[in-house]
């Protein structure tokens, strides 16, 4: 029998060291589990490589016991999904600047979590399009522009 994603995330953390609550929740579809902690910086890193790294972790476990499993996201005290607010939040301004004045214009170099959310935003735009290169580096810029 396969450990759950949230016993395998409290494993990890617990032979780190970390003391912490997990809590699982839903969020776009996806699972996500929060982790509660009285030290959420060692955690979240300096930018987030910790949380990140977690991640990635986290999934490779999952995904070599089965390769269907679907992605889980992991947050720490609520970190992840504020920054995500404050980033699409952005996102968004850039993408009125593309409205308005027709140019594409390039984000700052995202990783692969960011690019992500960008393009899951404007799926569904009737005026609006994301790409990003496909080549193999692990930070994109994505340009933004007109369809």
């Amino acid at each position: 029998m396969t450990p759950s994603p949230k016993d395998i995330l409290d494993t990890l953390l617990g032979h780190l060291g970390f003391f912490v609550q997990i809590e699982e929740q839903e969020r776009d579809g996806h699972l996500v589990l929060q982790i509660r902690t009285h030290e959420p910086a060692h955690l979240i890193g300096r930018r987030e490589e910790r949380l990140e790294s977690l991640q990635f972790l986290l999934n490779r476990i999952l995904h070599t016991h089965n390769r269907e499993t679907p992605r889980i996201i992991v947050d720490v005290e609520h970190h992840r999904s504020m920054r995500d607010d404050a980033f699409l939040h952005r996102i968004h301004q850039l993408a009125a600047a593309v409205r308005e004045n027709g140019r594409p214009i390039q984000t700052e170099p995202l990783n692969s979590y960011d690019r992500r959310i960008v393009h899951h935003s404007f799926a569904e735009d009737p005026e609006l399009t994301t790409w990003s290169p496909s080549d193999d580096a692990r930070i994109k810029r994505i340009t933004i522009r007109k369809r």
